[in-house]
């Protein structure tokens, strides 16, 4: 196959283009990307589709029968508020308050028939992914903070104009793609780069055609991770490896072909439309992006799977996201009215901290799970505002058990929670418990679990989930 050029933009930003559209975003191009922010290059979001967006989504909740709208001035209010992050508090900092906006939302008084009362405005329907709009571009200048020039990532993907991940591509024939990708993105996020667009992104991504790897803000390059999407079945990962195919073969619309290939790709179209003749085959960076990118993939991971760490962000690796998947398969099933526990192993230093809090967050928040009791044992005296940030999403109130007795006390109310406590407390709490507990939706995660502590746990008829030592293959 004759190829026109070992050029980025045909090797790996056209093909990642059609397949993003192909996946459901919308192609804008960088003229029309322009208009959208105000023909300023020192502003990152899509306000005009944002605000668009705002307005459709959010409604107020009056009565069982009567809605109403939030007010132009709130609307303005969302978006100032969005906008206006405390940079100056530092990059990470500034990263936590845009990841609570956009999974929290911004809370704006309104006055509802005389009465001033306090609701909600979201930045994104996460309950109805359907309701969103997305859009990819590419070539997105923005304005350094230090000087009048700029740097132009290649691919940023937008959620209600609002850059949640943003893609470097590199030619594969140059010398290691992927590194020179990463430190890209690591440059784009130093002081005098471009973090006021980072700042809102959720994944980042480097791709070179048959490499890719991805991460998070800040993310030293020794810890930018590889995915593998994991199935249960061989039958669902050939069903995997079919849909990107099908995918990948898709031919756009002409209307797609006409607006992607008008100015810039324009001389390049003969060869792309001569490649719809074949069976292209998947790459890499086609099952990256089929994995990370697809939206409903990427909602997932960015409301469920990030989490701020003791002043580092962290995404969760593959093993972690599949892992969790797997636990909430088993948990949610009941079997003579109980559930089933279960064992995740982990090496040292494969992120079993991280896992158990995604996991008592993906329990807090399965609808199936009414009033779920959750205990987080661990050694660890610092996931105390780790937890407590995670679990505003889930609108549930994170006590610390100190002692046995504080520990049985919670154990035996009836409301639910999410408790931490470290082993100590945890088993000098089972001396104390006298009648077992019966409840199902008790669930017990136990950092650097033993096989001893389950006979301590027999006092709790209830799901004994032991977070342990997990592979890093796994």
């Amino acid at each position: 196959m004759n190829i026109p050029s070992f050029k980025e933009d045909h090797i790996s930003q056209i093909p990642a283009l059609q397949l993003l559209q192909n996946l459901g975003y919308q192609y804008l191009n960088p003229e029309e990307a322009m208009q959208f922010r105000g023909n300023k290059t020192t502003n990152v979001l899509l306000e005009d589709i944002l605000r668009k967006q705002l307005k459709e989504i959010n409604s107020i909740q009056v009565s069982t029968t009567k809605t109403t709208i939030f007010s132009n001035e709130n609307i303005e209010r969302g978006i100032l508020a969005l906008k206006n992050l405390p940079m100056n508090e530092g990059y990470i900092h500034a990263c936590e308050t845009a990841y609570n906006l956009t999974t929290l939302g911004k809370a704006l008084e309104q006055s509802i028939d005389g009465d001033k009362k306090s609701f909600t405005l979201q930045y994104i329907d996460w309950k109805n992914i359907e309701n969103n709009v997305f859009h990819v571009t590419e070539e997105y200048s923005v304005m350094r903070s230090t000087s009048k020039e700029h740097y132009r990532p290649d691919l940023v993907l937008f959620v209600n104009g609002i850059p949640l991940c943003i893609i470097e591509c590199k030619r594969p024939d140059m010398k290691e793609p992927l590194k020179q990708a990463i430190s890209q993105h690591l440059r784009n996020q130093q002081d005098d780069g471009i973090r006021q667009l980072y700042v809102y992104s959720q994944l980042i991504l480097s791709i070179a055609t048959q490499e890719a790897a991805y991460a998070t803000n800040a993310t030293p390059e020794k810890f930018w991770s590889k995915w593998q999407e994991k199935s249960d079945s061989k039958t669902e990962e050939q069903d995997y490896k079919n849909k990107l195919v099908d995918l990948k073969n898709k031919h756009l619309s002409p209307e797609q072909k006409d607006k992607l290939f008008s100015e810039r790709f324009k001389y390049v179209r003969q060869h792309f439309d001569t490649l719809e003749q074949k069976k292209i085959q998947t790459t890499e960076q086609d099952q990256y992006l089929y994995s990370l990118c697809r939206p409903e993939r990427l909602l997932d991971i960015t409301y469920n799977f990030i989490l701020f760490d003791n002043g580092t962000k962290k995404v969760a690796r593959y093993q972690q996201f599949f892992a969790i998947k797997k636990a909430m398969k088993r948990l949610t099933i009941l079997e003579n009215g109980k559930r089933k526990g279960g064992v995740i192993w982990h090496t040292q230093g494969s992120g079993k901290s991280l896992t158990m809090v995604m996991l008592a967050q993906a329990i807090a928040m399965e609808p199936t799970i009414r009033n779920p009791k959750i205990i987080l044992v661990t050694d660890r005296t610092d996931l105390d505002r780790q937890i407590t940030g995670t679990f505003r999403k889930c609108g549930m109130f994170v006590d610390n058990a100190t002692t046995g007795q504080r520990l049985v006390e919670l154990l035996e109310s009836k409301s639910d929670a999410v408790v931490t406590t470290i082993i100590n407390k945890f088993s000098a709490a089972m001396k104390k418990i006298k009648k077992p507990l019966e409840s199902h939706d008790i669930f017990v995660l136990v950092d650097e679990g033993h096989r001893t502590q389950d006979r301590k746990s027999t006092r709790l008829n209830s799901s004994h989930t032991d977070i342990s030592r997990m592979p890093s293959s796994a």
